[in-house]
């Protein structure tokens, strides 16, 4: 794996020298805009409106706009200065549990190896935070931005993933047309609880593949190979108006076997639920009658 930054993770008065590296890659497939007339790629050029020319890396600066059409300029330089101080460190702030961050705040995943010196102190972070259970908060610096990260072990390995600031999370309030309150029926959010039961299984992130990049590459193979590319026709899908008939038909499609077993249970419960007094598998059998005993 390639090094993209070199630092250390400090907390309290611990160094830990780290190597890091990324831990996802980007599988998209790349394309180009193409000239149809001559089939040349085209370039993006930068240019200045003013005074009409093409312009250079060497003449360009970064700069803020404070107020519609007024800047403040920075020189690389300056802004390279800015984040060297704190561009180096990993800062444990704090240690919480996993389960008190909310997804949403997640960004990137990095890898932390060992550095060059302190595979000691390396062992020491990765044994503590895994036997405890928490991860650390830390502050960290990279590509001239500053993020929130949270420290954690993966195998083993020390991770660490970007986390956005409270202040860049949109509050959900933002969001147009969300209901007041829930109004669901009771028969339509038991069969759906029940449909979420039968499509429920652990979490195998390897059944699950990119199916539009696998139809990409397909079919960039047989332009290659000089076939016409044709997409397959779409399955065309019943317009399913009554939720009811659309959760009973999802249900019949995602049926395991002993789904008849499922559902005369749960109406069983129901009749319980009403009133009805069941027989509790721990209750001595009714007299006269032996209890069928289960052997290995």
């Amino acid at each position: 794996m390639h090094t993209i930054w070199k630092g250390a993770i400090s907390f309290g008065l611990v160094h830990v020298p780290v190597r890091m590296y990324a831990a996802t890659e980007d599988k998209d497939i790349s394309m180009r805009y193409i000239h149809k007339v001559c089939s040349t790629p085209l370039n993006y050029v930068r240019t200045c409106p003013t005074c009409e020319k093409e312009v250079g890396w060497e003449e360009i600066s970064r700069g803020y706009e404070y107020e519609p059409g007024r800047f403040v300029l920075f020189e690389k330089e300056e802004l390279d200065a800015l984040a060297e101080a704190a561009s180096r460190e990993i800062k444990i702030l704090d240690f919480v549990d996993l389960a008190e961050i909310d997804p949403v705040y997640f960004q990137k995943t990095y890898y932390l190896g060992p550095g060059d010196t302190g595979a000691n102190a390396y062992s020491l972070l990765l044994e503590s935070i895994k036997q405890t259970g928490k991860i650390g908060i830390a502050s960290v610096t990279l590509r001239s931005k500053s993020s929130l990260a949270a420290i954690r072990v993966i195998d083993r390995c020390i991770a660490m993933e970007t986390i956005f600031y409270p202040d860049e999370i949109r509050a959900v309030s933002q969001v147009p047309s969300l209901p007041d309150a829930a109004s669901v029926s009771d028969k339509e959010l038991t069969m759906a609880k029940l449909l979420i039961e039968q499509l429920s299984s652990p979490f195998e992130p390897e059944k699950y593949k990119d199916t539009y990049r696998q139809a990409m590459m397909t079919a960039i193979e047989r332009k290659i190979a000089g076939e016409e590319v044709r997409a397959a026709p779409l399955p065309e899908r019943a317009n399913v108006i009554d939720l009811m008939a659309a959760l009973q038909a999802s249900l019949d499609a995602a049926k395991p076997a002993d789904a008849p077993a499922a559902v005369a249970k749960a109406g069983r419960g129901k009749k319980k639920a009403a009133g009805e007094t069941p027989e509790s598998p721990e209750s001595p059998a009714p007299r006269g009658k032996s209890r069928k005993r289960t052997g290995s």
